[in-house]
């Protein structure tokens, strides 16, 4: 494997860090505690790490640059550049992390394109006529809901190529080839796959890949021709070059792989689940331990948001929460008032390592109820 590798640095991310480092609020605490995380594509052991390592060495991308981009991105290159449309919902701080306006915890991979171009020396292969190639995965950060199959911080790994048009006329066949290339590596050589139509900002004409596993049709990945507005606002000629790209979730092709009922054991401890923890081998539950459930009713402002609330539930009950579900949620405009909501939500604990007792759970659940009231402005009931 001839990569080469390239770490890329940001004097804006170590200046934020050093900003966040000094602060002490909720939201502080919490984007500290994420980037304490462990970059388990880059975690020896880890079958995230396995992926990362199968995929950067096939063949196909041998010559590729393989990059470590930061992990506090500009705002307006993370959306703008991408062509998001205004109306976006990852524009939303109800769905991305941001630091200050001008900056965002990353919410892509795809984002390397713009420092991969940005490196003096791709910028000479360009102007020289030059093919360029490069790989890059790591974390990426995303508000979301509360399940076994979700977590705001997880893996990404994105490829891109391009090459000048009168030296190669590269064509969506060519992708598919190296999509079906990957899904080999990862799934076997007798693995069935199949493309649908898609649409991405930052690419077009766009694919998402589907794999059949046992029976059923799952998407693992998005894909497609690099859009040549992109192009132009990166600097490139679309005239001149043109090039594909992917971007995939590796917990999703892990938990494919491995059959895993909930996607925290992947950053277990348990020497009882890390050693199952194979590509391709079948997890088999260390033991089903009970779960232990507490519902809690508010009555909060119409503006509440649903995904900063299970930000709060995960910043007190941390990897010992299963679910939150909704049970309720109604207005009743003589009895709460206008701008007033109501909320019902279940809490599910439980883990995957031991058997739960009241004598934890209850304790986190009051911190909820007095965390909902003072963070939420909400009354709780």
């Amino acid at each position: 494997m001839d990569h080469k590798y390239i770490k890329i640095s940001s004097t804006e991310e170590v200046t934020l860090r050093q900003e966040l480092a000094a602060r002490s609020d909720q939201e502080a605490q919490r984007l500290r505690r994420f980037w304490a995380m462990p970059d388990l594509a880059r975690t020896a052991g880890s079958p995230i790490k396995e992926l990362a390592d199968r995929i950067t060495a096939l063949p196909e991308f041998r010559d590729f640059d393989l990059l470590e981009v930061p992990e506090i991105v500009p705002t307006a290159v993370s959306f703008d550049l991408f062509n998001f449309p205004q109306d976006h919902p990852a524009r939303n701080r109800s769905d991305t992390y941001f630091l200050t306006p001008d900056y965002i915890l990353r919410t892509h991979t795809t984002i390397m394109w713009y420092y991969h171009v940005g490196l003096a020396q791709v910028r000479a292969k360009l102007q020289a006529g030059e093919p360029i190639g490069a790989l890059a995965y790591g974390k990426v950060y995303r508000k979301d809901e509360i399940d076994r199959q979700h977590m705001n911080v997880f893996h990404q790994l994105d490829g891109w190529y391009l090459c000048r048009r009168d030296e190669r006329a590269l064509s969506i066949e060519d992708l598919k080839n190296i999509l079906a290339q990957i899904a080999r590596a990862i799934y076997g050589v007798q693995i069935e796959y199949r493309f649908n139509q898609d649409t991405f900002p930052y690419t077009d004409p766009s694919l998402e890949m589907e794999i059949n596993k046992d029976g059923r049709w799952v998407e693992i990945l998005g894909s497609g021709m690099v859009h040549t507005k992109v192009l132009e606002k990166l600097g490139v000629d679309p005239k001149i070059y043109h090039g594909w790209a992917f971007g995939m979730g590796l917990e999703r092709l892990a938990i494919l792989s491995m059959n895993l009922p909930d996607i925290r054991l992947l950053w277990s401890n348990d020497e009882r689940v890390k050693k199952q923890l194979k590509l391709g081998n079948p997890y088999k539950e260390v033991s089903k331990y009970p779960p232990i459930t507490r519902d809690i009713s508010f009555i909060v402002s119409r503006d509440f948001v649903p995904n900063n609330y299970f930000d709060l539930i995960r910043d007190l009950g941390g990897d010992l929460v299963e679910e939150v579900k909704l049970l309720d949620h109604y207005d009743d405009p003589e009895k709460f008032g206008p701008d007033k909501t109501s909320y019902t939500y279940r809490i599910i604990y439980r883990s995957n390592e031991r058997t739960l007792e009241a004598r934890e759970v209850d304790p986190i659940q009051d911190k909820i109820y007095q965390e909902t009231a003072s963070q939420f402005n909400a009354q709780t009931r």
